[in-house]
């Protein structure tokens, strides 16, 4: 790449500041007690295994690490975790993957043509996604770390660099196996420009690497051949199996229709292109096409957070989104900023994006800070522990830790020693009557117990 394509020193700037501050947002929301087991202290678990060399089964889910989306450069995160294992390791990547996915959009704009001020705007475009904002405080994801390669994509194909975009691929396939459909789209986009080779080439390595998991890796650490649990949560209208899902698209179609929510997936496509839409202009078309996949499963999927702008899932779709935008501005009068579009923006951030909860939502266990700080001490790093659910992401380094959930009810302590449970706020996924039973059963079996002026109770087997 030309070096006068390169962004000032200011960029760099400005990008390690906005980073730090997602990062002081994560971590704030971590520190105040919002952070769930599913998915921050799953994740944290996992690398913290296989850093000390255990086997990477989460005692959670009960799955080795791979078997969970194959997400393979998960081994790379214990490499800091061996010197210092600490949870941040995931809030500072993510921030700073999120933010620096900025500089290889800035190339692109150069690449078509757009001035510097232009890609100020690009990446401002990018920063002001209420996806951004909100995927990086929603605990952590894998996927999260590889927006810049998704975005290098798109300028190493454009740069006439096709090895070194296929081999981006297949580090997009590393992160998570959801963004098959992401390698997918970027297939379909390039057979629609009539680049066949290198099209029909992404496409078969998304349908290759599904392959590779469904009827290889997923059957040989899990036993069953059913395939990833994940597609029959989706999608249990068609099928309880991925190859019952693909078999029923084909022979059963009109599934699709009378299932599907088409308010929820209206809703959907409003949320997701109403602060960028106006960038557009006929010359994104080939790009959109790129996103198809990806937002095709969404809307068909049965689980609404697949629908929001607070979880993941939608991540790739607005980047891909900002990358289709960059097309619009090259045929937009350089001379004007459309500065109008761009408050749009802001304000559509300011309306969807969440940095007013840390005023409400996220202050809820303010008070009990430093009760469940001293509870917290009061834990042994050996212990083998059942949690509520917001505490287990400060107690996930250890070999053993669960949470109680309503749908499958810990019914016997065996395999644990610990109980550190909260029956008057229990939590994601639990209940009151639930953690009361187990403190009843700790208490029943002679576990020794102790209690906080909010409601938190600890248990120690004898």
């Amino acid at each position: 790449m030309n070096k006068c394509f390169a962004p000032p020193r200011k960029f760099f700037l400005i990008s390690l500041i906005i980073a730090l501050f997602f990062w002081a947002c994560a971590a704030t929301r971590h520190a105040l007690l919002q952070s769930n087991a599913y998915d921050l202290g799953l994740f944290d678990q996992w690398i913290w295994l296989v850093s000390r060399g255990f086997p990477p089964y989460s005692s959670m889910e009960g799955v080795h690490i791979l078997a969970d989306h194959g997400a393979w450069l998960l081994y790379l995160a214990a490499i800091p975790y061996y010197f210092y294992p600490t949870v941040h390791w995931l809030f500072f990547t993510q921030a700073f993957a999120l933010v620096f996915t900025a500089l290889p959009l800035w190339f692109l704009g150069r690449n078509a043509g757009l001035s510097s001020k232009f890609c100020w705007l690009v990446c401002g475009l990018w920063w002001l996604q209420p996806v951004v904002f909100n995927v990086n405080l929603f605990d952590f994801h894998p996927e999260v770390w590889v927006m810049p390669i998704l975005a290098s994509c798109y300028l190493f194909l454009r740069i006439n660099r096709p090895y070194i975009w296929f081999f981006m691929l297949l580090l997009l396939l590393g992160s998570r196996d959801g963004l098959i459909l992401v390698v997918a789209g970027l297939g379909t986009e390039q057979v629609y420009r009539r680049n066949f080779t290198w099209g029909l080439s992404a496409i078969g390595l998304s349908l290759g690497w599904l392959a590779f998991l469904n009827k290889w890796l997923y059957p040989t650490l899990t036993g069953s051949t059913n395939g990833p649990k994940a597609a029959a949560n989706l999608f249990p209208y068609l099928g309880s199996s991925l190859d019952e899902i693909i078999l029923n698209l084909f022979r059963n179609p009109f599934l699709i229709f009378q299932n599907i929510d088409y308010i929820g997936g209206f809703v959907y496509l409003i949320l997701i292109t109403i602060s960028i839409a106006p960038f557009w202009q006929k010359r994104s078309l080939p790009v959109l096409i790129g996103a198809l996949p990806l937002i095709f499963i969404n809307i068909l999927s049965a689980e609404s957070p697949q629908r929001t702008l607070i979880h993941h899932y939608s991540l790739p779709v607005s980047l891909i989104f900002v990358v289709a935008a960059i097309d619009g501005l090259a045929m937009h009068p350089k001379q004007h900023i459309p500065w109008k579009k761009f408050v749009w923006t802001s304000i559509c951030w300011a309306s969807l994006a969440k940095p007013w909860f840390f005023t409400g939502p996220y202050m809820e266990r303010f008070d009990s800070l430093l009760l469940v700080r001293e509870a917290i001490q009061e834990v042994s790093p050996n212990s083998r522990i059942i949690a509520t659910s917001y505490l287990v992401p400060h107690l996930s380094q250890r070999v053993t830790i669960g949470f109680p959930r309503s749908n499958s009810f810990i019914n016997n302590l065996e395999g644990v020693d610990t109980l550190l449970l909260n029956p008057s706020d229990p939590g994601w996924a639990s209940s009151q009557s639930v953690q009361r039973e187990l403190i009843d059963l700790a208490i029943k079996d002679g576990w020794k117990c102790k209690n906080w002026s909010n409601g938190l109770e600890m248990c120690k087997r004898q």
